[in-house]
């Protein structure tokens, strides 16, 4: 795994840990049903999956946070219109 890395330009350590993380992130941004990622994966449950391997992806958070902070500030961001 080190040469493929070093041939992309990856310097730090990697290991098959995050491989598997990469690989379920990717899996869950493409939109990708959680059972469908378990089976992929083949963990032994969904919460193995999600409390392990998976992290909210960065473009789902804004998107959460955009969703709250609109709800105090109105449809225009609380700019005259």
């Amino acid at each position: 795994m080190r040469p493929a890395a070093q041939r992309v330009g990856i310097v730090n350590h990697i290991g098959w840990h995050t491989l598997r993380r990469t690989y379920s992130n990717l899996l869950r941004a493409t939109g990708a049903e959680l059972k469908v990622m378990q089976a992929l994966m083949r963990l032994s449950t969904i919460r193995v999956t999600l409390d392990t391997y998976t992290q909210a992806v960065t473009t789902e958070k804004r998107a959460a946070q955009t969703a709250v902070v609109s709800l105090f500030l109105g449809e225009n961001g609380g700019k005259a219109a």
